[in-house]
């Protein structure tokens, strides 16, 4: 049998359906991306916006991309420790958590660059609204992520480094 190519096997045509029966499954809850840098290192500043987020919005998700450094990390962390939900759209290429918003097919995959922009795009499609903190310099995949909220009508916010 010959394999099927990651990006022929989930693109976001085919995962479009699972993302809106998770959508509408949550419909009263807030899904807010939490995004950015993976050299974003101001946590305080997360850590805010989330209990801002818990305090304004009562029922809230967290959603984010699953990286073990900068913004996604710290939204992983304060979600969790401030008793909000969170959902995370890990890479193919990672193994499927506890958070992971996708089947256990998708994951495990040969690593690709494209499941890192992949991942950007199913976070845009499944949020409400998207908060990108971003360091100084360039990061493509903040910047993508972005490129991807603006595709699905998402409104977002960019949060800078400057303390």
């Amino acid at each position: 049998m010959q394999e099927i190519p990651f990006n022929k096997l989930f693109n976001i045509h085919a995962c479009k359906g699972l993302i809106e029966s998770k959508r509408s499954m949550k419909q009263d809850t807030a899904k807010v991306a939490i995004i950015g840098s993976r050299s974003y290192e101001h946590k305080e500043k997360i850590r805010e916006m989330i209990w801002m987020l818990k305090n304004k919005l009562g029922k809230v998700e967290i959603v984010s991309g699953g990286a073990t450094h900068g913004a996604d990390k710290y939204a992983k962390k304060y979600a969790i420790e401030l008793g909000v939900g969170y959902v995370e759209f890990n890479p193919a290429h990672t193994v499927k958590n506890l958070y992971s918003a996708m089947p256990e097919d998708y994951y495990s995959k040969e690593y690709h660059v494209s499941q890192l922009f992949h991942r950007n795009e199913l976070i845009a499609a499944y949020c409400d609204r998207m908060i990108a903190f971003r360091s100084t310099g360039k990061s493509s995949g903040t910047d993508h992520a972005i490129k991807m909220a603006e595709k699905y009508n998402k409104p977002y916010i960019i949060i800078g480094d400057k303390v």
